[in-house]
């Protein structure tokens, strides 16, 4: 079978991934979240948001390891101003993804990844995607075999 060619692989470790839960759907939930963490420097590098069937919001975002202290002091204070539930923090994660031209005019390439990483044994955490990219979260320990996974499922430049 012929492999899909990509642009390249993308792999960064080094992240904790941080999920904000059970808030409320309303505009400028994401915008105070954001606005909080941004305004003290704390880079975020994956966000995802979600509705649940009760119309809830739950937001997943990435970061540096060494920001999860301040990001979280700087949520739990947000947390009672957009009347958020529970927040998660799972260390020790990284993105692994794939990009290349036009994406959304080739169907099959998200499929293609995480074909490859369950067959791999490697379970996604949270994915994100756009025109160009399609991006997973990761345990950190499983990010040389994702790697190698991709290797092999995808023609690389």
């Amino acid at each position: 079978m012929e492999k899909v060619r990509v642009g390249g692989i993308i792999q960064k470790t080094l992240l904790a991934k941080m999920e904000v839960l059970s808030i409320p759907d309303r505009p400028g939930v994401a915008a105070a979240l954001m606005k909080a963490l941004g305004d003290a420097r704390i880079n975020v590098q994956f966000i995802v948001q979600c509705m649940d069937a009760e119309e809830r919001d739950h937001i997943a975002l990435c970061l540096d390891s060494s920001d999860v202290e301040q990001a979280l002091s700087l949520v739990e204070e947000v947390k009672s101003l957009i009347h958020a539930g529970e927040v998660r923090i799972t260390p020790d994660v990284g993105i692994i993804a794939i990009f290349g031209p036009d994406f959304r005019e080739r169907p099959g390439i998200a499929g293609c990844m995480f074909d490859a990483l369950a067959c791999a044994g490697i379970n996604i955490l949270a994915i994100s995607t756009s025109i160009s990219t399609v991006s997973c979260v990761i345990h950190q320990a499983d990010m040389d075999k994702a790697g190698l996974a991709l290797r092999q499922a995808f023609e690389l430049p």
